[in-house]
């Protein structure tokens, strides 16, 4: 909400958008994240789980992550808080660039090919903004007509420091382009999900599956 209201002094602030996204994503991962474990071994790791106190899970969560510290020093509570490691499985499969997320995008996509068959166009999209009136209309340049066929537009300088500047204003164009091309090339109905009766440069899609780098 916050990047799209007139005001636009979130968009423009140096670390705000850094801290929006890790407060959104530490919420994904608070709401996200499951735990698994085999059903024999259920009932024992529930238990070390709660008999495990919070400071010594970051503990052995610190070593891990900076990869200091000798494991031998480890007393026997954060032995046994390492060993959970080999019998629980995170999941976080909802949580975008997670490997679990990946995993999922890659078996959605094999039941794709088992459903409709193999892909028949393998296509990236990659619009760039910089070089774009269009971006530069949503940056909030009122001054370049899209009805030119050739827009006057920024030295190359500034119109690279007005991408830097808005990376919100980036997305948008991003996902602007993206859902035009599907529509107005491919004839693909996002309301309907599915293909308009005219269909488009390649006749009627049957099905699609894209992923974001």
């Amino acid at each position: 909400y916050l990047f799209s209201i007139r005001d636009r002094s979130f968009r423009y602030h140096n670390s705000f958008i850094f801290v929006a996204l890790n407060l959104h994503q530490r919420r994904l991962a608070h709401l996200h994240t499951y735990f698994t474990v085999k059903k024999a071994d259920f009932a024992a790791v529930a238990q070390k789980l709660v008999s495990i106190s919070p400071e010594t899970l970051q503990k052995v969560s610190s070593i891990l992550q900076t990869e200091k510290g000798k494991f031998c020093s480890l007393n026997t509570e954060e032995r046994e808080a390492l060993k959970l490691l080999n019998e629980v499985n995170t999941v976080t499969t909802h949580i975008p660039g997670s490997q679990a997320a990946k995993i999922r995008a890659r078996n959605e996509i094999m039941s794709y090919v088992g459903a409709k068959g193999v892909a028949q166009l393998f296509l990236t999209i990659n619009p760039c903004p910089q070089h774009s009136p269009v971006f530069q209309v949503m940056f909030g340049d009122n001054s370049i007509s899209l009805d030119e066929r050739y827009p006057h537009l920024v030295p190359g300088k500034e119109r690279a420091i007005r991408l830097a500047k808005d990376p919100v204003a980036a997305s948008d164009f991003f996902d602007f382009c993206v859902s035009r091309i599907f529509e107005d090339l491919f004839g693909w109905d996002h309301v309907n999900v599915r293909a308009t009766d005219k269909g488009g440069i390649l006749g009627k899609l049957d099905a699609f599956y894209g992923t974001t780098e």
